[in-house]
C-alpha cells in the first residue's frame, strides 16, 4: 500500500469517508481476491453493493481452509491462530509494515507513547504455539519501549511481581498484556496494589483453567490488584486491527474498523443499535486478505462507535452461517 493510501486509511474522519473507502476496498478485493470474489458472486448474484450493509461478509472459517490473499501479492509472513481446538486459521500477510503502522498507531492513540511505558507480555500459550500476530505485536511494542524491564515474563511471575512493585514504587507507567489464565495465576500467587499499571486481558483460558465469564475474571483481577477497571483487547488472527476496552467490556474500534451486527438466523439481515446478534467486522487494513469478515462472536452496538461482546455462537446458531457457505 502506498504512503498516500496509508495516510488516507489511518486518517478517516467521517462515516462517509469510511463508507467510500469500504466500497473501494470491496471492488479491489472482488477483483483480485479469488476466494472472496467467488463467494461474493454467489451471494450478490450479479448485483453491486451500494453501501456497506450490502457488502458480503466472508465467514471466518474460510481462513481455516482457504488461502485468503490477493492474487497479485505474496505473503511476507503467515500468522496462525492458537489452535487449541481443530484446524488453525491462517492469515497470509502481504504487507507487514502496514500491520506495524496499524497496531502502533492504534495502541499509542489509546495508551500514549510506547517508549515511555514498561510493556509486559504475559502470553505463555501464544508463545508456545508460535506464529501469533499478538506475540508479534507485543514483541514489537516491547522493542519500542525504552524501559529496561519491558519483556515477556511467562515463566517467572515471581520476578514479574518484584518488577511491578518497583515500577509502582517509582510511579512509572506499566501495561500488562496477558492471556486470562496467566493473569489469574498472577493474581492468586502475587496480589498487590497496582495504581500505575494498566492490565489488558486478551481473553481465553486455553484449556488451562475452568472457564469463567468475563465479569467474574475482571472482579477477581480488580480485587487482587486493587484497580478500578480491567482493560480488554478484542482482536483475532484474521484481523490486522484491534478494538480496546478501558473497562466494563465496552469496546471502541479504531476509525478504520467498523462493527456490524447480523441476525443469527438470517445472516444477510443487519440489526440496529442495542440488538444482540452475530458480529460482522470491516477492517480496512485487511486490504490484501479480506476486509469483510463474519465472525462467530455475539454482541451488540451501544451506538455507532462502541460495542459489547455477549458470547459465541453455539453449534445450533451457526446454521445461519452455514446457509452462506452451503
Amino acid at each position: 500500500m502506498s504512503v498516500l493510501a496509508r495516510n488516507r486509511l489511518f486518517n478517516i474522519n467521517s462515516d462517509k469517508e469510511f463508507e467510500e473507502m469500504a466500497i473501494e476496498t470491496y471492488h479491489y478485493q472482488n477483483k483480485f481476491n479469488p476466494i472472496y470474489s467467488k463467494y461474493s458472486s454467489l451471494i450478490l448474484e450479479g448485483k453491486k453493493p451500494k453501501n456497506i450493509n450490502e457488502i458480503p461478509f466472508l465467514p471466518i472459517d474460510f481462513f481455516k481452509h482457504e488461502k485468503i490473499i490477493s492474487k497479485e501479492k505474496e505473503s511476507q509472513i503467515i500468522f496462525k491462530s492458537s489452535g487449541t481446538t481443530g484446524t488453525r486459521s491462517l492469515h497470509y500477510i502481504a504487507d507487514l509494515d502496514l500491520y506495524e503502522i496499524n497496531f502502533k498507531k492504534n495502541f499509542t492513540s489509546t495508551y500514549g507513547e510506547i517508549k515511555d511505558t514498561c510493556i509486559i507480555g504475559l502470553l505463555p500459550s501464544y508463545q508456545e504455539n508460535g506464529d501469533s500476530s499478538l506475540i508479534y505485536m507485543v514483541n514489537t511494542l516491547i522493542q519500542e519501549s525504552s524501559n529496561q524491564y519491558s519483556g515477556f515474563y511467562n515463566n517467572d511471575k515471581k520476578k514479574l511481581s518484584r518488577i511491578l512493585n518497583k515500577q509502582e514504587t517509582e510511579n512509572k507507567k506499566t501495561i500488562i498484556i496477558g492471556v486470562t489464565y496467566a493473569l489469574l495465576d498472577l493474581a492468586e500467587k502475587f496480589p498487590q496494589p497496582l495504581k500505575n499499571t494498566i492490565i489488558i486481558e486478551t481473553g481465553g483460558m486455553k484449556g488451562k483453567r475452568e472457564e469463567l465469564v468475563k465479569e467474574q475474571v475482571h472482579a477477581i483481577l480488580m480485587n487482587a490488584f486493587e484497580t478500578k477497571s480491567i482493560h480488554s483487547e478484542y482482536g483475532m488472527t484474521e484481523l490486522l486491527s484491534q478494538a480496546y476496552s478501558n473497562g466494563e467490556g465496552l469496546f471502541t474500534p479504531p476509525k478504520w474498523m467498523k462493527i456490524i451486527i447480523r441476525d443469527i438466523n438470517d445472516p444477510l439481515s443487519i440489526l440496529g443499535i442495542n440488538k444482540t446478534g452475530a458480529i460482522n467486522i470491516i477492517d480496512l487494513s485487511n486490504v490484501y486478505s479480506c476486509s469483510f469478515i463474519a465472525t462467530q462472536d455475539l454482541g451488540f452496538k451501544l451506538d455507532e462507535n462502541n460495542f459489547k461482546l455477549s458470547g459465541r455462537l453455539s453449534n445450533a446458531d451457526i446454521r445461519g452461517c452455514n446457509l452462506l457457505i452451503g
